[in-house]
């Protein structure tokens, strides 16, 4: 070995030991999280979208669609699919990839066989169909922000969303865009545009479920203020609202102007008497607000 080999790791031999420890992470806490994520994702989806044929995209929706025209069982339809697909990420995708959709594409369609029968014990036959979306896509939403946040996924459509992404060079949005639209695109013809319609309504209520679960609630807000009273408004925050100011330099991308960014993150329920005060100081200035979800270290 050459003198000073040692000290030569690769920055990608850097990154793979970076990305290995956080795959070891709190493993135990993250498997068993994913375990009751998909629990109940199952749940929902037999309580309340099989019973209400509402396909909302991916395998199991498509499960729902088969299941009216050849009757066979969703769980079974979604276990042969899963199969085949990690077979082809396997191809496609590589091992390691293939790897973190594995527990969820096998766990998913045996837990939608033991919760089959649900209905037998839960009786929602005479329920609205918009009740049957509403509590779905609420109860998918969260369950779909824990197998997120346990680092995981629940396998079936998303691995032939990740194989045209990096084939076909579109985004994951685009391409789960594309998948979801054609199996739901379907089942419009099978049980009708209302059910579509209100699909559509469980996709978008499940999205910031999912987010909220995985982000959590913002209970602070970041501000990005440029103003010509910089001083003025520092001490503001500083002096009477008892925050700290954090001073980033930028450059106008048109004037070529270098400006001063104040940059303040506050409690929600100081926004309004925050933002009233920036305007009372400087009513030209501008400024941005985002929603900051965490915020840690400082003094």
């Amino acid at each position: 070995m050459k003198m000073f080999d040692f000290f030569k790791k690769k920055p990608k031999e850097d990154m793979k030991e970076v990305l290995n420890k956080i795959d070891h992470k709190n493993m135990v806490m993250r498997y068993l999280m994913l375990i009751i994520a998909l629990f109940l994702l199952a749940l929902a989806y037999n309580l309340f979208f099989v019973s209400g044929k509402i396909v909302t995209g991916g395998v199991s929706g498509l499960a729902i669609i088969i299941e009216e025209i050849l009757h066979i069982s969703p769980s079974l339809f979604i276990f042969v699919v899963n199969i085949l697909l990690i077979l082809i990420s396997f191809i496609f995708l590589g091992k390691e990839a293939t790897f973190k959709s594995i527990l969820g594409s096998l766990a998913f369609p045996f837990f939608v066989s033991l919760t089959s029968n649900i209905t037998n014990y839960i009786d929602l036959e005479e329920a609205d169909l918009f009740v049957k979306t509403l509590f779905g896509s609420v109860l998918s939403g969260i369950a779909s922000g824990l197998i997120f946040k346990a680092g995981a996924s629940s396998g079936g459509t998303d691995i032939l969303i990740q194989i045209l992404h990096k084939y076909s060079k579109i985004s994951i949005g685009k391409a789960s865009i594309i998948v979801n639209s054609i199996i739901i695109g379907m089942s419009g013809f099978i049980f009708g545009w209302i059910n579509v319609m209100y699909a559509i309504i469980s996709i978008y209520i499940s999205s910031i479920l999912t987010d909220k679960v995985l982000l959590g609630i913002s209970s602070n807000k970041a501000f990005f203020i440029i103003t010509s009273k910089e001083e003025e408004i520092k001490n503001f925050i500083i002096d009477n609202l008892d925050h700290s100011v954090t001073i980033l330099k930028s450059q106008g991308g048109f004037t070529n102007k270098n400006r001063n960014v104040l940059m303040v993150v506050i409690p929600t329920k100081e926004y309004f008497i925050f933002k009233e005060g920036i305007h009372e100081i400087d009513n030209d200035s501008f400024f941005v607000v985002t929603d900051s979800y965490q915020v840690s270290g400082g003094e």
